[in-house]
């Protein structure tokens, strides 16, 4: 059982009651006559071959109150694309795959190309923002959830406690995040957020003083989740980052278009597991160390446009202050893994402070290098208004991939 408390400055909806999943599904069910709500899937093909997708879809396909299914299939050829269509063509609602390899959807991409509108990276953000474009291009929802592919824990409350913030008539909520313990296999998980982002966003309050942004993004309790659930009218005027940076950035611009009493996040899972990333202590171009880099550099570009200027002194300062609290939240953590009867391995976790210390000053340096390097995804409205016709093609694109390749 959960506690009620409300820390910081965003609703905090908790997890008090365990309320039967049917009793969810009901409410959810009488919303939808009001707001449509719709699911958002970014995969790689890769995961509809592992553990995880094929039981997403088994909970999925029980889901009563979905009006629409949107899946990002990246890194798949022709054949399989059509392993797609057969894979997902047991969901009863009605869903659509956007084949982000294929030659329609390249030739879409390469006219927006040409304007300097497309994505510049491979990668989650760029699926996401394609399938944003594609529910704003159909219009057949009002609410919409997103979530991973790769979720072994996967249950149907997951989502249901998702969307309802956002689904309920009766709630203002532009924008709700999930959260959950990362706890699997006896031991705490969740290292890039419990080891980086909530020990940076207390360092940089004490460097570059605690400002509002600060706070509203120390507020979350879970930042990194790829959770989260929106109104339609959220994905006209947001600019997601194409890089690691996609939660952050997420964060970031909800911050910047809405106020606090429009976000919240939610309690959506008692335990939850997917697969993790190497740590790549030798290689900061992949897994966590590339990622520990993207979310850094995130957080200055974002605090650099509130004003704030940053030297070689201020991150050095930065990780010096970083790298002390950084290492008292082990101790807290090996403590509450201890009196929970889980373990958590001291050396392991320093050794990964110490990688994220190193990148702090790598990704400051990048930031002073690099000061007009802009990996943010132009908004979908820019983009409807230098290429007016860009949803129908869109719109096409998907469905000609659809009825020429379901065999």
């Amino acid at each position: 059982m959960v506690d009620f408390y409300q820390n910081g400055i965003v609703t905090t909806l908790h997890n008090l009651s365990e309320r039967p999943i049917e009793e969810l599904e009901q409410e959810l069910l009488t919303f939808a006559r009001r707001r449509p709500m719709a699911l958002l899937l970014p995969s790689l093909f890769s995961e509809l071959e592992g553990p995880a997708l094929p039981n997403i879809i088994e909970q999925v396909k029980h889901v009563p109150y979905l009006s629409q299914i949107v899946i990002g299939l990246d890194r798949a050829d022709q054949a399989q694309y059509e392993y797609a269509l057969k894979f997902f063509d047991q969901l009863p609602q009605h869903h659509r795959i956007l084949w982000n390899d294929g030659p329609r959807l390249q030739a879409l991409d390469a006219e927006l190309q040409s304007l300097g509108l497309a994505p510049k990276e491979l990668g989650k953000g760029r699926n996401v923002w394609y399938c944003m474009g594609y529910i704003l291009a159909t219009g057949k929802a009002e609410s919409i959830a997103l979530h991973d592919c790769d979720i072994l824990t996967y249950d149907r409350s997951l989502l249901a406690r998702l969307i309802y913030p956002v689904a309920n008539p009766q709630f203002n909520y532009e924008f709700c995040k999930g959260y959950y313990a990362r706890v699997a296999n006896g031991k705490i998980n969740g290292r890039v957020s419990r080891l980086l982002v909530t020990p940076l966003l207390r360092a940089l309050k004490r460097v570059v003083g605690n400002t509002e942004y600060l706070e509203y993004m120390d507020s979350f309790r879970y930042p990194l989740a790829g959770e989260f659930s929106f109104r339609r009218d959220v994905l006209n005027d947001i600019r997601i980052p194409s890089d690691w940076g996609l939660e952050i950035g997420v964060l970031s611009e909800m911050h910047r278009n809405y106020a606090h009493n429009r976000l919240c996040q939610a309690d959506i899972a008692q335990t939850y597991d997917h697969k993790h990333q190497d740590l790549s202590m030798d290689n900061d171009q992949g897994g966590l160390s590339k990622m520990s880099i993207d979310i850094t550099k995130a957080l200055f570009r974002k605090l650099a446009t509130q004003g704030n200027t940053f030297t070689t002194e201020t991150f050095r300062s930065l990780k010096a202050t970083y790298f002390r609290i950084a290492l008292d939240f082990i101790e807290t953590y090996h403590n509450d893994a201890i009196m929970n009867g889980l373990t958590l391995d001291i050396h392991h976790e320093e050794q990964a402070v110490e990688m994220f210390a190193r990148n702090i000053m790598k990704a400051g340096q990048s930031f002073l290098d690099n000061p007009m390097e802009t990996p943010f995804i132009p908004s979908w409205n820019r983009v409807v208004s230098a290429k007016p016709d860009v949803f129908d093609k869109l719109i096409e694109a998907v469905e000609e991939d659809h009825l020429d390749y379901r065999g």
